[in-house]
């Protein structure tokens, strides 16, 4: 079954949750990001004649690279490492970065490495290299029992003689996204674009909190919640702050909602919830990026890469459900 395509300008497609793009800091520090600038890490690559060994052993990461090592906890991180090392007799050691690792980055250094993932602050990110820059790469599921056995984006059309092992990715937003590398460099994940945002709510009681609220359902296409669209910013938080207060006020009226700016995830979520596959594009920085629910919730997805006999990519194929 066609889900879409998505392009890749960069050669470099990078498979991960789409909640977690929230974090993505592109080429900058992840200190200089909203969601990670408040939680103080350290990057270490590991070095030395036996760095690969100590690596592999370690366990810790895939590679000699380490993201995101909490600062409160380098010490004893740096005292497991220096202990490893000796009981195993490695000549290796840790090297901190003086500034962050930016996420653009981790994802050369992967490709380049060779190794299958890296992590953003403890979430598996699957990087792919050698992608065809210059056309549309279709993707396509195969329908399962309780959802999608399988995802495949295909990127050549050849034979494929042999498959790799790369990494998984970790969801825990029931979503994927399939972006190029440099576009996910102008996500724009929690503000508006445009300076409005909707608020939106649901549940067992939605039909008294809109009565005593004032609020219709949104007929939105996928979405037909009660609540108010395309209000200015303020407005819209200041309803989702009384919405909030009453869920607060009275916890046997049991309802959800959703605080939602115009934000590039706002669009496309928009898009996905009115799709009949549940997977939809949107342009950003120059290519076509996917959004696409799971079916099956959170977890971790492993990831194949088919190659022809020249050793080029032809295919990633992400396992969702084990009933293919």
């Amino acid at each position: 079954m066609f889900l879409g395509e998505v392009t890749c300008p960069s050669g470099e497609l990078v498979l991960m949750d789409g909640g977690y793009l929230e974090l993505w800091s592109g080429d900058r520090s992840p200190d200089e990001v909203d969601g990670t600038k408040d939680l103080p890490a350290c990057d270490f690559e590991i070095v030395g004649p036996d760095a690969e060994a100590a690596a592999r052993s370690f366990g810790r990461q895939s590679g000699r690279m380490l993201y995101d090592i909490p600062h409160h906890g380098t010490d004893e991180f740096w005292r497991l490492f220096d202990q490893h090392c000796r009981e195993h007799t490695y000549d290796a050691s840790l090297c901190p970065f003086p500034r962050r690792i930016s996420h653009r980055d981790r994802v050369r250094r992967a490709i380049t490495d060779g190794d299958p993932d890296f992590l953003i602050t403890g979430v598996p990110v699957v990087p792919v290299g050698g992608v065809p820059t210059d056309r549309p790469l279709a993707v396509t599921v195969v329908r399962g029992e309780w959802g999608w056995s399988q995802v495949r984006i295909g990127l050549r059309e050849d034979v494929a003689v042999a498959t790799r092992r790369l990494g998984s990715i970790g969801v825990d937003y029931a979503r994927f996204v399939f972006a190029d590398a440099d576009a996910l460099g102008s996500w724009v994940h929690n503000y508006p674009v445009d300076g409005l945002a909707d608020v939106v709510f649901w549940g067992r009681d939605e039909e008294q909190v809109a009565a005593e609220f004032g609020a219709q359902r949104t007929g939105t296409p996928g979405d037909d919640s009660y609540g108010w669209l395309n209000l200015p910013v303020r407005d819209a938080y200041a309803r989702a702050v009384a919405l909030n207060d009453r869920k607060n006020a009275t916890p046997d009226r049991k309802f959800a909602f959703d605080f939602r700016p115009h934000s590039h995830h706002w669009q496309v979520m928009a898009s996905v919830r009115a799709s009949e596959n549940e997977a939809a594009t949107i342009e950003i920085g120059g290519a076509q990026i996917m959004m696409a629910m799971t079916s099956v919730g959170d977890g971790f997805f492993p990831v194949d890469l088919d190659v022809n006999a020249a050793g080029a990519p032809v295919a990633v194929r992400i396992t969702v459900a084990g009933d293919e």
